[in-house]
């Protein structure tokens, strides 16, 4: 093989001397990343091998390694050199060398054709790469010339592998294209050229397609060339005869799976619904594979009905308008409606006996979309015609939503137990988006059929068939307002009738009284028939899920109507907690439901079933508290710790005596006055504050039983607003405690929540200051160890210091805090690598900025710190900060040009002033131009996010780079 001395190009060199990347060196990097069992040696192999190939020298090396004596995979990697440096650095190859590169890359495929198939197609894209970069002026023909030369007879290649090679090269040509990193113009340029080209390839493809000596390979790799220029977006009616010829293939078995791909993708190209009149040629041809398809199901032969459905999905999802449209051909149109269907309903269990039902679901959206889409008289046809059609495919949807039989069920793997309730989510989705085409009489079909199945005496019904009738009506009732319909009585009235003698039976039917649980709040009278079953089925740890969630529904649509069964209520959760029958999040949410239900209550019976919830958790805490004191701390007695809190945290996140979420709702709702006297909340929560003190006294260096403490009085906080008043002081002492011992985030989270709701309030400010004063010192301290350990503390100091500003910027005025610190500390938290503390600390300073004219410390602190804060932005934005928060660098700089103008057209121009700040990529002018932009607007700040996108990539040299596409 003639060694190649010219060197097109030097750019991309590696960091490795040039005189490291020879031959030699290749082959023993590529022995160490194929045959070295450690992992780091093949790492540094990769690595070095990946410099090999953008170098200089892999010009030389790419085609000594393609020589017959080499093995494919040093020859692959020589190949794929040739298509790094052709698709990447064409602009460094000299225009003199385009020709014998070519003639190169031809004689090597020649050569290849009989050889490596691996090596071969790696050529082939090289060659493609070439075309792409030479089309359409330097190589005008590349197409009609690549089919030339390879029907040259003067080859030493037999036929057949000439043959294949030509049709891989075909093949990869368009897919190249379609990966390219073309510039924009040049595409628009080269699929131009392509489409044009298209015509040396289609005569030759139908030519060996048709052909009867034509071997089994040379037709399947016809297809696959087929389907790979169809993408270039090809008009239809171009490629009629080969849609023909590949219709016709699909009764060859090794031709199928080609042939499948090959239509799918030309009956799917967007430009497709242009050619009418090819699309109704190609309705007869897909009916025609109905006997196929039927004798595939009978058989078994899952891939063949799945592949002869995507062809019948491919036409009537992407073309199902242009049809409709055909008003004449209706009925051709209905029989690819009813072949669909017969798809949708295709036997056998999915995923176990078949996966193709799933792949018609979104047809169904479609074409429900394109008839009510039409003007009303011709909806009103259509409507006629698939009205009745929609309403078969519900009996279809609820058949394949069954589930099998306990024992064939009990063999499924956990994997496919969860692909079939996902294809059941699926089908639930697609009957809740059917009911707009059917409306009431949808349900009143379903609600017929449950009637029938569970009053009729003549034979018994599975349990199967009425569970699926019930996930149609929850599927419904979940997102559609069924408030209004008359069969939801009936249903209500059913749903005690049903024997329950199954798990999934008894989920679904918990799952629809929640669905339900709207209508019930506006239809109190029917509660007594669903909650006696809810309440039963708490006790099955089975149905944990179901039945909590239903219950926390019934609790919260219904709780103005439950006091006569709160007792009951109370009395059955207390049981099944104390049980300890559900998991942790399910006694959470069954702590929720009875915050809802006591909320409705009066307080004296608040209180009261307060008391006999609680009473024993206190107890237990108690216990706890008194043995760790004298104890070490142990795991088990935390989990305990832990779980009480928690239970106590969600009662308290929804029991709000003053209804602070109904108030929207307007004067008609029902709603009890608000009650004078403490709060029932504040009243448990100032009885079991001793407790939760000692309790934290023995625990304070456990973050995950502060961070449950701190959740006991956010969550009250947020729920209880105003009314949480009294314990403010008590709080605030105790989080000066916590703090002071071990200084964790929730407890500055929990500050920040006290400083957004009293900060405000003259009575509260006293002790949210002395405990706002305590924290920053405490955090402060913390930042001169050394905060780098610390990350989640620093952030939350962040977010609480820019909440103090926006709703008490007056805390900034005392003389203990020391701005000049929290700002200097802010600063060094721009430099940290962790995003969500950066952004903290971003937030703290566009709430600082616009203070700087009413708070003087503040204003003082800018002025002579402010250009320090100004160089940490300019950094960040000069690469040593994460692209993804450019935003928030910009929204400082545009603060600080709002409200500290003159002192920011200073230091800009003294801070860039340096040479290689803040990149070594940048030039003067740059710099100048940035600034002057920057200076220039002052109104809006999406100008200045785009100016500081920009800047950063020229700052990192990726300015006009791939890597921009995606910023």
């Amino acid at each position: 093989m003639e060694r190649r001395e010219e060197q097109p190009g030097a750019a991309g060199a590696g960091a490795a001397p040039a005189l490291d990347f020879t031959v030699e060196n290749v082959e023993k990097a590529l022995h160490q990343l194929y045959y070295d069992p450690n992992i780091e040696n093949k790492n540094l192999a990769q690595k070095w091998l990946m410099q090999a190939q953008v170098s200089p020298q892999a010009w030389h090396f790419s085609w000594q390694l393609l020589q017959p004596d080499k093995v494919p995979e040093i020859q692959y990697f020589g190949a794929s050199a040739l298509h790094i440096k052709i698709s990447r650095y064409w602009s460094d190859i000299p225009t003199d060398q385009y020709e014998s590169l070519k003639a190169q890359l031809f004689t090597q495929i020649t050569h290849f054709a009989s050889g490596s198939k691996i090596v071969l197609t790696r050529l082939c894209v090289a060659l493609a790469s070439l075309a792409l970069s030479m089309m359409p002026d330097a190589w005008p023909c590349a197409v009609a010339d690549m089919v030339r030369l390879f029907q040259a007879e003067d080859s030493p290649v037999d036929g057949q592998g000439r043959c294949l090679a030509l049709l891989e090269l075909l093949t990869v040509l368009p897919e190249e294209f379609q990966t390219s990193r073309l510039p924009q113009y040049r595409k628009g340029l080269v699929r131009a050229s392509l489409a044009v080209e298209c015509g040396a390839v289609f005569p030759l493809l139908e030519q060996l397609l048709q052909q009867p000596s034509s071997p089994s390979c040379v037709r399947q790799k016809v297809l696959k060339c087929f389907s790979s220029w169809v993408q270039l977006e090809v008009p239809l009616q171009d490629c009629e005869a080969l849609i023909q010829a590949a219709f016709a293939a699909l009764q060859d078995s090794e031709l199928f799976d080609s042939s499948v791909e090959a239509i799918v993708n030309a009956i799917s190209q967007p430009d497709a619904q242009r050619y009418v009149n090819t699309l109704l040629k190609l309705i007869p041809l897909v009916l025609g594979l109905q006997d196929q398809l039927r004798q595939a199901v009978q058989n078994g032969d899952m891939e063949t009905s799945h592949g002869i459905c995507r062809i019948a999905v491919a036409l009537g999802e992407n073309h199902s308008r242009a049809l409709l449209d055909q008003v004449e051909h209706w009925q051709s149109f209905l029989a690819l409606v009813n072949m669909i269907m017969f798809c949708t309903g295709i036997p056998g269990h999915y995923p176990v006996n078949e996966t193709t039902s799933s792949l018609t679901l979104t047809f169904w959206y479609t074409l429900q979309d394109d008839i009510l889409s039409f003007e009303a008289e011709k909806q009103a046809v259509y409507q006629q015609v698939y009205r009745p059609v929609y309403f078969q495919l519900v009996d279809v949807l609820l058949h394949k939503a069954q589930f099998p039989s306990d024992e064939e069920y009990g063999f499924w793997s956990s994997d496919e137990k969860e692909q079939f309730r996902i294809y059941r989510v699926d089908i639930s989705d697609t009957l809740m988006y059917v009911y707009e085409m059917l409306g009431a009489e949808l349900l009143s079909n379903l609600y017929d059929k449950l009637g029938r199945l569970l009053t009729s005496s003549e034979e018994p019904y599975s349990w199967q068939h009425t569970e699926a009738l019930l996930y149609g009506f929850q599927s419904i009732a979940e997102t559609i307002d069924v408030n209004y319909s008359d069969v939801v009585p009936g249903l209500i009235g059913l749903i005690p009738r049903i024997s329950i003698s199954n798990v999934q039976l008894a989920d679904t039917v918990m799952f629809t009284i929640g669905a339900l649980s709207e209508w019930l709040a506006d239809h109190p009278v029917m509660i007594n028939s669903v909650l006696p079953l809810v309440l039963h089925a708490l006790g099955n740890p089975e149905l944990s899920v179901s039945s909590v969630s239903t219950l926390k529904k019934i609790c919260r649509e219904c709780k103005y109507d439950l006091p006569p069964y709160a007792a009951n209520i109370v009395a059955v959760s207390q049981d099944v907690l104390m049980k300890q029958i559900h998991k942790t999040s399910q006694c959470m949410w069954l702590m929720q439901a009875l915050g809802f239900l006591l909320s409705a209550l009066q307080v004296e019976e608040i209180l009261k079933n307060l008391h006999s919830l609680i009473s024993p958790y206190i107890q237990q805490l108690e216990k706890l508290a008194e043995e760790i004191v004298s104890e070490l701390p142990n795991p088990s007695n935390k989990l305990a710790i832990v779980h009480i809190l928690g239970l106590l945290s969600n009662l308290f996140t929804t029991l709000d005596v003053s209804h602070h979420e109904d108030e929207h709702e307007g004067p008609e709702l029902r709603k009890l006055p608000v009650p004078q006297g403490p709060n029932p909340v504040v009243v448990v929560l100032q009885q079991v504050f001793q407790l939760i003190q000692k309790v934290l006294s023995k625990w304070l260096n456990d973050a995950q039983v502060v961070e449950a403490v701190c959740a006991i009085f956010e969550k009250s906080v947020k729920t209880l607003l105003d009314d949480f008043a009294p314990m403010v002081p008590q709080l605030c002492e105790m989080l000066g405690r916590m703090y002071s011992t071990i200084p964790q985030a929730s407890a500055l989270d929990l500050t920040r929540q006290l400083v957004h709701i009293f900060a405000h309030e003259p009575a509260h400010f006293p002790p949210i200051e002395a405990l706002f004063l305590l924290v920053t010192s405490i955090t402060l301290t913390l930042f001169q160890q050394g905060p780098r350990d610390h990350p989640d503390i620093v952030d939350s100091f962040m977010q609480l210091l820019a909440q103090a500003l926006k709703r008490k910027p007056d805390l900034f005025l005392c003389e203990r805090l020391d701005v000049k610190a929290v700002f200097q500390c802010a600063v060094l938290a721009l430099k940290f690598p962790e995003a969500p503390t950066v952004k903290a600390s971003c937030g703290f300073f566009t709430e600082l900025l616009p203070r700087c004219g009413e708070v003087e410390p503040v204003g003082k602190v800018v002025q002579e710190d402010g250009r320090v804060l100004l160089v940490a932005v300019l950094e960040a934005i000069g690469g040593q900060a994460s692209r993804s928060l450019m935003d928030c660098f910009a929204d400082i700089l545009f603060a600080l040009n709002k409200h500290c103008f003159s002192l920011l057209s200073m230091w800009i121009k003294e801070a860039l002033q340096p040479p290689g700040f803040p990149s070594a990529r940048l030039s003067p002018e740059q710099k100048d131009t940035f600034s002057q932009q920057i200076l220039r607007e002052r109104v809006n700040k999406r100008r200045v996010k785009e100016m500081v996108k920009e800047f950063t990539l020229l700052c990192r040299g990726l300015h006009g780079t791939d890597y921009t596409a995606d910023y």
